[in-house]
């Protein structure tokens, strides 16, 4: 197959998936190396296809009639766990978290989980590479952008976060 068709194949697979796909996926599937359909994303992103990597793979940019909220929390790693269940629990995808760091200002990390499965796939990869999450660089406080279908799912999420103690008031 040659470049160009496997690049139309990439696009065909995100435009119908539900969860994101990874490139290894994508390698095995097309018989050749992950670092090959690294460079077909990097092409397509150019061409302006909106593609989104995330920790489990990558998905299009969708916003489905969603609306975005953003919510300043604090914790430590081993309230993380809990903090995306409850966002999750409550109807809400995690897009992302960002952190201002001090030498690079505003760094954000591509999340879209959705689910308690996705939850505990993350978790299970922060633990399989010994990850540590974005926060640890700034105490714990960062920024999560919420999508939710309304604003009650937000409101909800929000009073859960605070009843936790993870919402940041300083």
């Amino acid at each position: 197959m040659d470049s160009a068709k496997r690049r139309e194949h990439i696009m065909r697979e995100l435009r119908s998936a539900e969860r994101p796909l990874s490139a290894t996926k994508f390698a095995k599937e097309l018989s050749v190396s992950r670092q090959i359909i690294v460079g077909d994303v990097a092409l397509l992103r150019a061409s302006g296809e909106k593609i989104l990597a995330t920790p489990r793979g990558y998905i299009l940019e969708r916003t489905n009639g969603q609306i975005e909220y953003t919510v300043a929390c604090v914790h430590d790693f081993e309230n993380m766990e809990k903090e995306l269940n409850i966002m999750v629990d409550n109807g809400c995808t995690v897009v992302n978290v960002t952190v201002e760091h001090p030498l690079y200002g505003q760094l954000t990390g591509p999340l879209h989980l959705s689910s308690r499965y996705d939850v505990s796939q993350f978790m299970a990869a922060c633990r399989e590479h010994g990850a540590s999450p974005l926060s640890t660089l700034t105490g714990g406080i960062h920024l999560h952008v919420l999508s939710c279908p309304d604003r009650e799912h937000f409101e909800r999420t929000y009073k859960e976060l605070d009843d936790a103690g993870f919402i940041y008031k300083e």
